[in-house]
């Protein structure tokens, strides 16, 4: 999994609450069996006008030209700024496989649900939690003519934007998770030779389950 430290990107402000994963990556699309490649339908709903599915070329689809992923102000950026509850419904990893694959690195909210919140952090995608006003202040910026960049440092846990500073917090181990990069099982064999040591342990006081640990 890519290293997260630092990163800086435009905001794209999706003033909405309860985006469910349904809306970030509807149902058709979950058949394929890659974890990779679904960018171009993230939000397939809202961001056509005709309906898809994973067989139709998106050249021939029809943009919506009013919604936020579509206006050229947001072209390329990379952090969502959505109100409470985003990524709530259906514990589909998909939904957060269709944003990273869209090129985005950060989602700022009020609050997320637990699964969707660990399936980003899984997935390398930070999640930022914060208090309901600093959202609703950077909303106002990030929906201004002239629009919004901000820097996330993970190191200091700071969102950083036009000479201001919000502090953040995440959970201690996730953050060092994605600063080294590791993902659930890269994480898991750091901790290797400590496994090993139990399970020598553990096979020694209970030798009858004759488990060979060479």
């Amino acid at each position: 999994m890519e290293k997260f430290i630092r990163h800086s990107g435009r905001v794209i402000p999706m003033n909405r609450a309860n985006v469910d994963t349904d809306a970030i990556m509807p149902k058709q699309y979950l058949k394929c069996i890659s974890r990779y490649g679904y960018g171009d339908w993230v939000f397939d709903s809202w961001r056509y006008l005709d309906p898809g599915d994973v067989d139709t070329p998106i050249s021939q689809r029809r943009i919506n030209p009013e919604f936020e992923l579509n206006k050229p102000i947001y072209s390329s950026a990379s952090v969502l700024l959505a109100q409470n509850n985003f990524g709530c419904g259906s514990s589909r990893e998909h939904a957060v496989w269709g944003l990273r694959d869209y090129g985005i690195k950060v989602i700022i909210a009020p609050g997320f649900p637990d699964i969707f919140l660990n399936n980003c952090f899984a997935n390398g995608l930070l999640p930022v939690r914060l208090e309901q006003q600093d959202v609703n202040r950077l909303f106002d910026l990030a929906e201004s003519d002239h629009g919004l960049s901000i820097t996330i440092d993970l190191d200091s846990q700071d969102l950083e934007f036009e000479s201001q500073k919000i502090n953040f917090k995440i959970d201690e181990n996730s953050r060092q998770s994605l600063i080294k990069g590791y993902d659930s099982i890269e994480a898991t064999l750091q901790q290797s030779k400590k496994i090993e040591t139990f399970e020598r342990r553990y096979f020694n006081q209970y030798s009858w389950l004759e488990v060979d640990l060479k």
